[in-house]
């Protein structure tokens, strides 16, 4: 057993050490809690952000939802790596990657329609021109909706100087235009709700059709054409009243570039169930996409929407597959290390087996060239003596019964060197055979 010991005990704390070694290596296990920033309570990414929670409460990771001003606050959250949030919905035309160089984007997940409401024209307006010198709604401060908006005015020379401008969004926006305090607001949502689609559709209220939204498209890169049926909105209302066309950024799931590997893959699989259906603004299975996106893809997130999810993560519960990945990315190595050390530690502890038997043929040889040295008339005595030393000690050697043969052959050598020794046998009698094992040694 020492013997056995001497050889493996220190492989296996080898192992152990390239384990710890390898253990630095590795991912740690995603975390269980996640926050999200979304944009006001009662607007669209946090609709989708509630649908995000479920999916991911059955992998049992609890998502946070932060509602924000919108677009902008996002990604401020998400350059602050004191603000808890790992992941964001963003409009299209937002984000700056070169202000932002460490966040990354998961896939762009929808439409968002910009909505621009008016009241007091006296014909539906189809151009932002037609709104200088009017009382205009961006959208409150930290929105991408007040950002597209400046955007898209500013380059239709309508600025504060000639026109006015109120930093309020969503329902307040909305109660200022039924009031007649405003002229026109800015809505960017994937969905027109239906209080907006109720005001829409009062006398004196218009839906702003974009006579030049190609000419946007190709201006803005983060633009897209979106042409809205007649009636697609309303049926029994025919809402819109005829075909329109409208702008539309696109959403995109941002999140830092620490994010764990496991977690994008959970928020796609949440993405795909939650947009592969389109709406009345996107068509089935356009989203999620690797395109329409501001900040560089993530190659985690390239990887699931090129291939899907992987093998393991395919039949096998979430944590558990995450598991057998860690543990694979540590086992690699550890086999690496592992093979040649199984390779040498046989043969180890077979040399050192032989090793307590074999070292006595050298002083058995040697006993017999002194006796052939002093002939006769030598000290026998002496040379008796360190046979009979030998066998004493041959006597406490313990070895493994699969080596039993060896060691029995080695006591049948120093039998034979001590009847030579004693004149029992002539100089030219040959000994027993030597094992083949102990030659080899």
């Amino acid at each position: 057993m020492r013997d056995f010991l001497k050889i493996y005990l220190p492989i296996t704390l080898l192992v152990i050490a390239g384990f710890l070694f390898t253990w630095q290596f590795v991912d740690p296990a995603p975390p269980r809690a996640v926050t999200i920033a979304t944009g006001s309570k009662d607007g669209s990414y946090a609709q989708f952000a509630e649908r995000y929670k479920a999916s991911l409460a059955r992998h049992g990771i609890t998502l946070t939802v932060r509602h924000t001003a919108g677009a902008k606050e996002n990604i401020d959250l998400l350059t602050d790596p004191k603000s808890g949030v790992e992941i964001a919905f963003v409009q299209g035309g937002v984000g700056d990657p070169f202000g932002a160089p460490e966040l990354r984007s998961l896939a762009s997940v929808f439409f968002e329609p910009l909505w621009i409401l008016t009241r007091g024209f006296k014909e539906p307006p189809d151009n932002l021109i037609l709104l200088k010198g009017k009382r205009i709604a961006l959208g409150g401060a930290g929105s991408g909706t007040r950002v597209l908006a400046k955007a898209l005015l500013t380059d239709n020379d309508i600025d504060d100087e000639n026109s006015t401008f109120l930093s309020i969004g969503g329902k307040e926006a909305a109660a200022a235009l039924a009031a007649g305090r405003i002229d026109a607001a800015f809505f960017v949502s994937a969905e027109l709700s239906p209080g907006l689609l109720d005001q829409a559709l009062k006398p004196g209220f218009h839906l702003m059709d974009f006579s030049r939204a190609e000419a946007y498209e190709r201006r803005y890169k983060y633009l897209s054409k979106i042409d809205l049926p007649e009636g697609v909105l309303d049926l029994a209302r025919d809402f819109p009243p005829k075909d329109m066309t409208l702008v539309a950024p696109t959403g995109a799931l941002v999140a830092r570039g620490d994010i764990h590997p496991a977690l994008i893959d959970l928020f796609l699989e949440a993405a795909i169930d939650v947009h592969r259906n389109g709406n009345l603004t996107t068509p089935f299975g356009l989203f999620p996409s690797p395109k329409y996106v501001d900040f560089p893809l993530s190659s985690d997130a390239e990887r699931y929407l090129e291939r899907g999810p992987t093998f393991l993560r395919r039949v096998l519960p979430f944590w558990a597959a995450v598991l057998v990945e860690r543990l694979i990315i540590m086992l690699v190595p550890l086999i690496t290390l592992l093979i040649p050390l199984f390779k040498i530690a046989p043969p180890a502890y077979r040399w050192g087996i032989r090793r307590k038997i074999y070292r006595w043929y050298s002083e058995l040889k040697q006993i017999e060239e002194d006796w052939k040295a002093q002939g006769p008339d030598g000290d026998l005595d002496t040379l008796l003596a360190r046979v009979d030393d030998i066998q004493e000690q041959v006597g406490h050697v313990k070895i493994p019964l699969s080596y039993a043969e060896d060691l029995y052959h080695l006591r049948l050598h120093v039998v034979f060197v001590r009847q030579l020794v004693m004149g029992e046998l002539t100089s030219s009698a040959k000994p027993p055979p030597v094992p083949d094992a102990v030659k080899e040694a």
